[in-house]
């Protein structure tokens, strides 16, 4: 999610099973990652380890990040019930109806207000996480830079998210008992908009971004051939640089929007630190969510599962304010302060469906990665081990821990572990005879 704010929530709950990039997120571990012993007895080195320095600091930040996560997530549901049980929001909601008549005044105060509360009360959180990123050498960005960040995110979210609330309230006006389908509607179209425009419009307002040609056009022809292989052509002038070394360490290289907005993207650091072969593999990864009809798979889903939230979301907001109504003086769903009712609920089942998505992402990622290899055979001498090496390479890079708690990663883990994925890459081998590759013909 690109921003951390609450009523971000709603918004959040629309996008959070598009696919991810291969190096954006948190892996995991079970067993996978642990030493074996050999048939002879003698200790075999897994896929994917860290030397034992990196492995201590990788087992810190690894608990860090989940404490982080699981803590984030109580705090934002404590957070709107506090708001809601100390009538904060009913307060909020007054201010913004003596302030303007206009319902959109209205909507744009209100939203606003609460935006910052909410945004006041994440601080503390979202400051320590970005420390740690620093301490741990996870990100470079300066607190100035950082802070311009959160303040074009918070923009970004007030004038978004408060259309979006004034489409929500209108709807429900307009169909009190049928508005959670009637709102699902203009909300997935809203999210193909998003997925069209963000590489264009909002992704630059985050990173600095130009032609790949002009810094490695090397690259850009070896990029070519892995997507010539894959079906998918992309022209030079849609392949770009990201600067990513100006606020983190990590790599990635990944495709992102679609139609005219389609684009090759390759971080900086991914260029500084490996070599074209794992680059070629990275993005071939990414390549495979695209050939693989990744996306509009998942948007399906999204979207079902999103209609089934907004459908319970419905039903949870007539009952809490029908139990709780009187003492939040929140009197219906038309109020105002029902936006913080609905975001209570829609947070308690996006955490309960957790679980669910990242299985489901999982899924796609494994599927991406054997695509990545197959991709690249015929470019690449190794096939096996150089996507083995990237894994390797990721691993080190985001501070992995090999071995984190099963739990965790059932949990909130929207990739395989690394440990698996390297192992899996090691073994993969279908060209053999008697092999048969899983999307392309020997």
């Amino acid at each position: 999610m690109r921003f951390r704010f609450l009523i971000f929530c709603l918004l959040v709950t629309l996008t959070m099973t598009l696919p991810c990039a291969l190096g954006a997120q948190t892996p995991s571990a079970a067993s996978s990652g642990r030493q074996v012993q050999s048939p002879a007895g003698s200790p075999e080195r897994p896929a994917y380890s860290l030397p034992p320095d990196k492995l201590a600091r990788a087992i810190k930040y690894s608990r860090i990040r989940v404490i982080l996560d699981f803590v984030g997530t109580g705090w934002g549901i404590l957070q709107l019930i506090l708001l809601l049980t100390l009538r904060v929001v009913a307060k909020m909601r007054n201010f913004a109806v003596r302030v303007s008549r206009n319902r959109w005044g209205q909507c744009f105060v209100f939203t606003f207000a609460l935006l910052l509360v909410t945004t006041v009360l994440n601080l503390p959180l979202d400051l320590y996480g970005q420390e740690m990123a620093r301490v741990y050498g996870q990100s470079v960005q300066g607190w100035g830079s950082w802070s311009w960040d959160v303040g074009k995110g918070f923009l970004l979210t007030f004038v978004f998210g408060g259309l979006l609330v004034m489409l929500l309230f209108w709807v429900i006006r307009r169909s009190p008992n049928r508005w959670w389908l009637w709102f699902w509607i203009p909300a997935m179209i809203l999210v193909l908009i998003a997925v069209f425009v963000a590489p264009v419009l909002i992704d630059p307002l985050f990173n600095k971004f130009e032609p790949l040609a002009r810094t490695d056009p090397a690259l850009v022809d070896r990029l070519e051939q892995v997507g010539a292989r894959g079906g998918i052509k992309i022209p030079p002038d849609r392949m770009f640089l990201m600067k990513a070394s100006e606020k983190v360490t990590t790599l990635n290289a990944y495709v992102t929007g679609y139609g005219a907005s389609k684009r090759v993207v390759v971080w900086d650091n991914s260029i500084s630190k490996a070599t074209p072969d794992e680059i070629s593999f990275i993005f071939g990864h990414e390549m495979g969510h695209y050939v693989l009809n990744h996306i509009p798979e998942t948007l399906v889903f999204s979207g079902f599962l999103l209609l089934g939230e907004f459908y319970v979301g419905y039903r949870g907001v007539r009952w809490l304010i029908a139990q709780y109504g009187q003492r939040w003086n929140i009197p219906s769903q038309n109020d105002w302060g029902a936006l913080v009712v609905l975001l209570l609920v829609l947070s308690v089942l996006s955490f309960l469906s957790e679980p669910i998505v990242n299985s489901y992402s999982r899924m796609h990622e494994h599927d991406a990665d054997v695509y990545g290899q197959e991709v690249i055979h015929g470019i690449v001498q190794d096939p096996q081990r150089v996507a083995q090496q990237s894994f390797q390479l990721l691993g080190e890079m985001s501070l992995t821990d090999p071995n984190p708690n099963p739990f965790f990663e059932f949990w909130t883990f929207s990739h395989p572990s690394v440990s698996s994925r390297a192992a899996f890459a090691a073994k993969y081998n279908p060209w053999v005879e008697g092999g048969h590759p899983k999307y392309f013909v020997k």
